[in-house]
């Protein structure tokens, strides 16, 4: 036997920790991710999105309980596809953009379900109201980038959005559904 095989297996084993680094995205790519919105209006969906949002990302595939994500949204970027619905949107009654400009989302836990699922936990503060949300979260590798796609549910009633002759269901569903896309780089 070999007297120098038990010191060169070690040398080896304690190498490959080194070798296999984490890697952590948190370089977002803005201009490639987004943030979207439906609801029913009148029992039709309508779609929307959110030209102006910043985000915060710490995400190690190898470690996601050690994840952190916050994501600030300029309300007033809201875009419905309509010119006079975005200037209603934006108004006193709906997100009072003038008093709450920012609606934020900040992770509380982030839980691996496998199969590269996550579930991510947080608070979504909207109009100076705060509320738990869940969002189950898929994370796929493209290269030194990935790709972090989501989506969650809330009550605006719970946010007071909709206020005075908006407050019923009637004409506008309770439910907004928020679906995102960011992509994010690998730091350096």
């Amino acid at each position: 036997m070999n007297r120098f095989a038990p010191a060169l297996a070690l040398a080896l084993t304690s190498a490959l920790p080194l070798a296999a680094h984490a890697v952590e995205y948190n370089q977002i790519h803005a201009d490639r991710s987004a943030i979207d919105f439906s609801y029913q209006q009148m029992g039709v969906t309508m779609d929307g999105k959110f030209r102006k949002f910043a985000t915060q990302l710490n995400f190690d595939p190898a470690k996601p309980a050690a994840a952190r994500a916050a994501f600030d949204v300029d309300l007033a970027s809201i875009d419905t596809g309509s010119g006079e619905a975005d200037q209603e949107a934006a108004g006193k009654l709906w997100f009072n953009t003038k008093a709450f400009p920012v609606a934020r989302f900040a992770s509380s836990s982030v839980k691996a379900l496998g199969g590269n699922r996550f579930e991510v936990a947080g608070k979504l503060t909207i109009k100076g109201r705060t509320q738990d949300v869940v969002a189950p979260v898929t994370f796929t590798t493209q290269g030194n980038q990935g790709a972090f796609d989501g989506a969650f549910s809330f009550k605006r009633a719970d946010f007071a959005i909709g206020e005075g002759p908006w407050a019923a269901f009637d004409t506008v569903a309770n439910e907004i559904r928020i679906k995102f896309h960011v992509i994010a780089a690998t730091g350096k």
